[in-house]
């Protein structure tokens, strides 16, 4: 799988038009460049509600990416096996893509996914970055409602608040799941997962 993802994830790109693609130019997945600076600076303009702001941006590309590799994919229909197991192959794709090495571990009533070396971690000397990692957030919950999985997400540990790696906690909000679907205490990253299949 991580072979696939690496040949889908390649950067081509168009030189007439100007733009950056992830894979086929047919996906229409084009790169943005979220410089941590430009979004420091938009923090400081926009005010109280730039982590409202953050996380909406985030959770739109989120969503926008499962949309181009999942398109009109409905998850309602899947078990919660197969939407975690997508979930493992989306976060090693997002590690790809630079936001991270991403572990995640499926608890009764929560999700935590700890994202180490993220966006926020070139910036963990720059107090101004208060607000980088919001947009990691908005990605996994645009990915988490792409996947109908109904979650409500918080960062509980943060490289910017002087601790070793990013937590986030996705509590379910509906219903907890089966036993069969919780992890145990080991912990075991997205690419030796994948590399069981």
């Amino acid at each position: 799988m991580e072979k696939r993802l690496r040949k889908d994830l390649q950067i081509m790109i168009d030189e007439k038009a100007g733009h950056l693609y992830f894979g086929d130019k047919k996906k229409d997945l084009r790169l943005l460049m979220l410089r941590p600076l430009d979004l420091i600076e938009f923090t400081e303009f926009a005010g109280t509600n730039a982590d409202d702001i953050l996380i909406w941006v985030g959770k739109s590309l989120g969503k926008q990416f499962m949309e181009k590799f999942f398109y009109n994919k409905d998850w309602s229909s899947e078990s919660m096996i197969t939407r975690k197991e997508v979930l493992f192959g989306t976060l090693e794709a997002l590690e790809l893509m630079g936001y991270g090495a991403m572990i995640s571990k499926f608890k009764k009533d929560h999700i935590l996914i700890q994202v180490e070396e993220g966006l926020g971690y070139e910036e963990q000397d720059n107090i101004m970055a208060k607000n980088l990692c919001l947009i990691t957030q908005g990605v996994l919950s645009g990915v988490f409602d792409a996947l109908q999985i109904n979650v409500e997400g918080e960062e509980i540990e943060c490289v910017l608040l002087g601790n070793e790696k990013c937590v986030f906690k996705f509590s379910f909000i509906t219903e907890e799941i089966e036993d069969e679907l919780v992890d145990t205490e080991s912990e075991e990253s997205v690419s030796d997962f994948l590399s069981t299949l």
